[in-house]
């Protein structure tokens, strides 16, 4: 099996070229183990006990900025042999003259067992090569990680099943409170919440942290000050960059994007009609779906379906929201709308356990039970009657009967 020039030469007695490998295996042996040592265990994300870390091949993706590679090294720091695990980085210089299978390759031989790749979709090809790793090295177990999530699931498809594919969302309230204010909450289920056991330990006034989070709590680089700057360098990379590539269009099509999201973002909850928004962004009506489902898989906006089934497998479009509160306020011109916001953060935040679809009489259903999001004067109309019907109200602290508090809901996972 072919793996590249420069593997085909190591394996000739040349001693100069043999020394050549050894060097370059050497150089990134410590780069892996300059970056896992020098990684914190202060903060771990909830990602790290969903995921089944033990699979032969497995892939982390998510939008970026969340922590990927920081749980990559983690799990590396915290569960594998130094002598037998390779961290790189798709980023290194290396990569633009060598190939991943060569490093698979070399790895192997000097007895390695587990190969972490960061950044995979920055590497042409990927799929294929790792489709190919997977298939020569059975006792190699394989981690990698992807920004691009588009590419990584159209990648996804060459793997079958050989990786699966394990979607990683920002930070919840809950995280939030542990890794801004070292406040340690435990997770609560749906049932505990609305049985009002959600409790912050020691805090007495929670709409303080609850507040501050939706502007600048999803995301961990959010201490950054130039944290809505590099927010909106985020968007324009996904949505000129990553969306035209994967749906292989001009990249003018990069600001018809952006303004798409941005009548979303202006919008109190946005219930999408097609012409619409065709006429304002002068995208084809015919495109204008296609489009809003990659800017949902990349993470930049959220569609609330009802429980119809169509031809993705999911039902029809009810509302468009942007993917989270700090988002709409990083895209906003002026002060978002607030009830937009509390109904963002309550279907952002739920939607990682449960699953969240609209609601004829009312905003959400999650099972049997009906929600209603509002602020604290919101009333009970909409679910009269309504078995398993919950009103949930921001600017209150604690709950009663069937009203909870909206911050309580950020503790699910």
């Amino acid at each position: 099996m072919h793996f590249g020039k420069d593997v085909c030469l190591c394996q000739k007695n040349t001693l100069s070229l043999q020394q050549k490998c050894r060097i370059i295996m050497d150089v990134l042996y410590e780069f892996s183990t300059r970056q896992v040592e020098d990684v914190s265990l202060d903060f771990i994300r909830y990602a790290y006990s969903t995921v089944k870390w033990e699979g032969r091949m497995l892939g982390l993706v998510g939008p970026r900025g969340i922590g990927k590679t920081t749980l990559l090294l983690q799990y590396a720091k915290t569960r594998l042999p130094p002598k037998e695990t390779l961290y790189v980085s798709m980023d290194l210089m290396y990569f633009a003259t060598h190939t991943l299978t060569e490093v698979a390759d070399r790895f192997n031989k000097r007895g390695g067992k587990h190969l972490l790749i960061d950044e995979i979709h920055k590497y042409p090809n990927w799929s294929r090569e790792l489709k190919q790793i997977y298939d020569s090295y059975s006792d190699l177990h394989v981690i990698f990680t992807g920004s691009s999530i588009l590419d990584i699931y159209r990648g996804s498809a060459d793997l079958s099943r050989r990786a699966p594919i394990y979607h990683m969302q920002g930070l919840s309230f809950r995280e939030y409170l542990r890794m801004f204010h070292q406040i340690d909450v435990p997770v609560y289920s749906l049932s505990d919440i609305l049985e009002h056991r959600a409790k912050l330990p020691g805090v007495a006034h929670p709409l303080q942290y609850f507040h501050a989070y939706l502007r600048n709590g999803y995301y961990p680089f959010a201490r950054d000050v130039d944290f809505n700057r590099e927010l909106l360098q985020v968007v324009t990379q996904t949505l000129e960059t990553d969306i035209p590539q994967y749906a292989q269009v001009h990249v003018s099509v990069g600001r018809k994007l952006k303004q798409l999201l941005a009548v979303v973002a202006q919008s109190v909850p946005f219930k999408p009609q097609m012409t619409t928004l065709a006429n304002v962004t002068q995208i084809n009506r015919n495109d204008v779906p296609d489009y809003l489902y990659y800017m949902e898989r990349a993470g930049m906006i959220l569609q609330l379906r009802d429980d119809t089934i169509g031809v993705r497998g999911m039902g029809k479009v009810e509302k468009v929201y942007i993917d989270n509160p700090n988002l709409m306020y990083a895209l906003a011109e002026q002060t978002p709308e607030i009830g937009n916001i509390r109904e963002t953060f309550f279907f952002n935040q739920m939607r990682v356990q449960n699953r969240v679809l609209a609601s004829k009489a009312s905003d959400f259903v999650i099972g049997d039970y009906t929600f209603e999001v509002g602020g604290h004067k919101k009333g009970k109309k909409q679910i009269d009657g309504i078995p398993g019907g919950y009103v949930v109200k921001d600017d209150i602290e604690y709950g009663y009967l069937n009203t909870v508090p909206l911050w309580a809901f950020g503790l699910n996972y």
